[in-house]
């Protein structure tokens, strides 16, 4: 995942791995050789349209809108076709209402053009309050949970990870972000809630306490749960 970082000094560029406390809990109890955090990848500003999110500052988020909003004005001066028109004026009264454009409802052919126009608030937007900056992690997983993500983690002897996915994927679609191998081979994931996995003290006791779900492909992931994938080799 790509956040870009608009002008926020005191986060800095580069790969930075997002703690969890709740992954640290459940290292604690599967004492694994290796632990690994979700890894993000931050960006300047400038390399917003490659990015999965923006993050900024509350009172730069006006700049992002009038950056947009100059697009727009500037588009809609030389747009010839009147469904264009319409749009483009659909777009300027919602920027000048100061909302983004990720926020408001259009059409799959709107969609669809507006994508192609390389608007920065048609992406996330997360805006950061000065105080959160003093907790980068928790600044940065509040950044992906409102861009749409959330986590899964596995566990075993040799390591505890947690994985990143969109919201609403299957079981089988996340079985692809740790392989392809095991996406195509894929014959069912065994499921335990984070609560019920730490609740139970572990694995074993998840599973002695009837805890442990078989899930097909077509369960949909949520936040937290522990997997473990079962499929062809």
């Amino acid at each position: 995942m790509k956040i870009s970082v608009f002008s926020i000094s005191e986060i800095n560029l580069g790969k930075h791995n997002i703690k969890d406390e709740r992954l640290d809990q459940v290292d604690k109890i599967s004492k694994a050789k290796k632990k690994t955090y979700i890894q993000v990848e931050l960006t300047a500003g400038d390399a917003a349209l490659d990015a999965d999110a923006i993050l900024v500052m509350k009172d730069s988020v006006p700049d992002l809108i009038l950056k947009d909003l100059e697009f727009v004005e500037t588009r809609l001066s030389r747009a010839t076709e009147d469904s264009e028109k319409a749009l483009l004026n659909k777009l300027k009264d919602i920027l000048e209402k100061e909302s983004f454009v990720s926020q408001a409802s259009f059409s799959e052919e709107e969609k669809k053009t507006i994508s192609g126009y390389g608007l920065l608030t048609n992406k996330p937007v997360t805006a950061a309050q000065k105080e959160e900056l003093e907790d980068i992690d928790k600044l940065l997983a509040r950044c992906f949970r409102e861009s749409g993500f959330i986590s899964f983690f596995t566990t075993g002897e040799k390591e505890t990870r947690a994985w990143l996915i969109k919201k609403g994927i299957t079981a089988w679609e996340a079985a692809g972000s740790i392989h392809s191998d095991i996406q195509r081979g894929f014959i069912r994931a065994e499921i335990i809630s984070f609560e019920d996995f730490i609740g139970s003290g572990g694995e074993t006791g998840a599973k002695q306490a009837g805890k442990l779900r078989l899930e097909q492909k077509n369960y949909v992931m949520q936040d937290a749960d522990l997997v473990n994938f079962r499929f062809n080799k």
